[in-house]
């Protein structure tokens, strides 16, 4: 398969192929390192920890994989709520953390120290870091280039992607509305930047000068190909991925990916005050009519954490954040090499049923 000189050359992948960078615990050292072995790009969520915990994730991985890996954090602004915003977001969740039995109570913090992070991820010098939830300047973009490390920015519209172009990023992934897990959005409204993959690819392909990843709805070699014939020049999926034995989620995910069907999935601020597509269980019922109120990312997501927690230790799937994308019932519980291989051979079909 012929690949774009960017992602064969740069950053040495032998199929078009980006496993997604995904929070809370799934792109496991395990995960990210057979991915990009595999000729992929595997990717370490780094954003919800610690700097020690980010060194010893990038190290594990080295010491899996020699090949090229990327490194995934958040761009926030800080946060900072009024008591009564905490109290009253705390007071809708009451009768949940009554229900599993623990105390709702405010965090330690609200996040990682950003700025901490950003440091430890500068000095480890990956091959590849990579941004969402917001941008970083120009002056950060050159500080990793000087490091030696790529700069992958993630849009969900043609405007971020220009913003990100103009800041001076290597490539920019592009999301669309499909997408599992949380919406990359930082310019406009989280509404008007519901864009579907199909969509927006093109349109940014033909607005900006650089390598274009596609991410949103993509699982098997008809949805790479689809975006490659779009003017992608990869594919990033993470969904797909969450079926392997390497991603270490709870059984009851994975049991929940299986059973999927095609309208399983509903974008919702309730678990982190942030827009995520994940799929539909009670506390997304239950919490309703606070979709629109609850307070905004880290704030919510840090007051639900300890529930969430909570609700796995307890095997309780519906107070659980069961990411997923559109795609999600088209999962196969394959091993990540094994995925990635079949990944290459069904996009290499189906390019060459479509060639004359």
């Amino acid at each position: 398969m012929m690949l774009h000189p960017y992602f064969a050359t740069t950053l040495g992948m032998r199929c078009p192929i980006i496993q997604a960078p995904m929070a809370g615990g799934p792109t496991s050292p395990d995960l990210v390192a057979a991915v990009s072995n595999a000729g992929g790009l595997g990717c370490f969520a780094a954003a919800m920890l610690a700097p020690q915990h980010i060194e010893a994730g990038v190290t594990a991985i080295r010491a899996r994989t020699d090949r090229a890996f990327a490194v995934n954090l958040f761009v926030l602004p800080p946060a900072d709520p009024t008591p009564d915003v905490v109290a009253q977001a705390l007071g809708w969740l009451a009768p949940l953390y009554e229900e599993l039995g623990v105390p709702p109570a405010p965090p330690v913090r609200w996040c990682e120290d950003g700025a901490a992070q950003l440091e430890t991820v500068l000095a480890l010098r990956p091959q590849v870091v990579s941004f969402t939830f917001g941008m970083v300047d120009h002056a950060c973009i050159e500080r990793f280039h000087r490091a030696g490390t790529q700069v992958i920015g993630t849009a969900t519209t043609v405007a971020e992607a220009q913003a990100w172009r103009d800041a001076g990023a290597d490539a920019v992934c592009v999301q669309g509305a499909e997408a599992g897990g949380h919406r990359g959005t930082f310019l406009g409204s989280a509404e008007q930047s519901m864009i579907g993959t199909l969509a927006l690819v093109p349109q940014v392909a033909d607005a900006i000068d650089l390598p274009v990843i596609a991410a949103g709805g993509i699982m098997d070699g008809r949805g790479v190909a689809a975006v490659l014939a779009l003017g992608a020049g990869a594919a990033q999926l993470g969904t797909a991925f969450l079926s392997c034995p390497e991603a270490p989620i709870h059984a009851l995910w994975k049991q929940a990916l299986a059973a999927a069907r095609d309208d399983a999935t509903r974008v919702t601020r309730l678990f982190s005050g942030r827009p995520a597509r994940g799929l539909v269980n009670g506390f997304m019922d239950r919490m309703a009519e606070y979709e629109a109120l609850v307070p905004a990312y880290p704030v919510q997501n840090a007051l639900t954490a300890a529930l969430r927690q909570a609700a796995a230790r307890q095997d309780r799937a519906d107070c659980m954040s069961l990411w997923a994308g559109q795609g999600a019932a088209m999962s196969r519980a394959v091993p990540a090499a094994e995925l990635v291989a079949l990944l290459s051979r069904e996009c290499e079909q189906v390019l060459a049923r479509l060639a004359p």
